[in-house]
């Protein structure tokens, strides 16, 4: 969102935003007037879109079941959910899209996960529009959104009515702004560097931890 409002301006960062970050994690945000309104994301990593290997949504009765059918404890389905689902466990070879997409003519589990995969973003994209009541600008950033011209394209084939029309020449150069000029929906590639705001994050809550014990020093002093 800061590079966002720093290459497009404030008025697109606090207007209604959808953040794709899709990568070895994946999740989707809803943005509206700079502030998250929704995420793709649950209790844990492990919701919203299948990613590399972690499930995505999965109905809860699940774990009754495969209990029952399986004698899966609690442990084993842990591991699976997070480790062994999602692309890899679709495809049952590779949790990296790449591999998926250079087999995906030969291979049909691999097109499934790849189907699968961008199915469900696009799916997302229509209900955070939905949550935002309208949708100005749709942003793709981490591994597979900032370098898979083919999964961007994919994801927003059947938007228009959103106003997403994308320019192929510019997605397949990976330029910032890839969609069309036609479009009403500005569709964007920013680099996410996560390091960077995690270090930001770390230094503002030492900060306000500092800020906080010296005013209970000085509220110390002057009961004293």
């Amino acid at each position: 969102m800061e590079e966002l409002e720093r290459v497009a301006g404030a008025g697109a960062a606090l207007g209604k935003v959808v953040l794709a970050h899709l990568g070895n994690g994946a999740s989707l945000a809803a943005v509206r007037d700079g502030k998250g309104i929704d995420t793709s994301m649950g209790f844990t990593p492990a919701a919203g879109v299948p990613m590399s290997s972690r499930s995505g949504d999965l109905d809860p009765g699940l774990v009754w079941y495969l209990a029952q059918t399986k004698q899966m404890t609690v442990q084993q389905f842990h591991r699976m959910i997070n480790h062994e689902s999602g692309l890899l466990g679709i495809s049952e070879t590779s949790s990296d899209l790449r591999d998926l997409l250079d087999r995906e003519s030969g291979d049909i589990r691999a097109a499934e996960a790849v189907a699968v995969f961008c199915y469900q973003v696009r799916k997302w994209i229509g209900a955070f529009a939905a949550a935002l009541n309208g949708l100005e600008t749709l942003v793709f950033s981490g591994g597979i959104g900032e370098n898979s011209s083919v999964v961007r394209l994919r994801i927003c084939e059947g938007l228009d009515f959103l106003g997403i029309q994308l320019d192929e020449i510019r997605n397949a150069a990976g330029e910032a702004v890839i969609s069309a000029d036609a479009g009403r929906t500005k569709v964007r590639v920013i680099h996410t560097d996560e390091d960077m705001v995690i270090a930001k994050a770390v230094f503002r809550i030492l900060g306000e931890a500092q800020t906080r014990q010296g005013t209970q020093r000085n509220a110390k002093e002057i009961r004293e």
